[in-house]
């Protein structure tokens, strides 16, 4: 079974799929990355790119099941929650189009897979995933190592473990 995280944003939109094995062993990582947005422009276009570019790694990747961060709005942040949801909005869109069945998750619990801790900052997250994915480095911007986690988290939900493991 293959899992599509996405961490959803229209600058950047991180994505990652991990495949689980047979026999219960840890998922493993496919392949990583982050479509870059047009900073600038209509909201309208900007939508229709950021759909554009994930059906095609969709297409291209082909899983069984999407995770994607869960909506939270915090009173400083109404802005960034009013964002997030239109590019959410569209990785919903993408995944109904394709008949993948979408978990939604709270980036605490997110975070406390990969790290056993819910209030792990971004680079403990980062770490976290680097260690349990067997990479040596990891380059680019936070919202690729926040698809993986999201991508580790649903597998590992899907599998019955949900303990951070590396």
């Amino acid at each position: 079974m293959r899992v599509v995280g996405i961490d959803p944003g229209l600058r950047r939109t991180g994505y990652a799929c991990v495949e689980i094995p047979p026999r219960g062993l840890e998922p493993r990582l496919i392949e990583a990355g982050v479509l870059r947005l047009r900073a600038t422009g209509p909201l309208a276009a900007r939508l229709l790119q950021l759909h554009a570019e994930l059906a095609e790694v969709l297409d291209e990747l082909a899983p069984d099941r999407l995770s994607v961060e869960g909506i939270f709005a915090h009173a400083r942040f109404v802005r960034t929650a009013l964002i997030m949801g239109h590019a959410r909005g569209v990785v919903l869109l993408a995944a109904a189009e394709r008949g993948l069945e979408v978990d939604e998750l709270a980036p605490a619990e997110v975070k406390r897979a990969v790290t056993g801790r819910g209030q792990a900052s971004k680079d403990q997250v980062r770490r976290a995933v680097m260690a349990q994915c067997g990479l040596r480095t990891m380059k680019g911007p936070s919202d690729v190592s926040d698809a993986i986690a999201l991508a580790l988290c649903g597998a590992r939900r899907r599998a019955g473990r949900s303990v951070p493991l590396g």
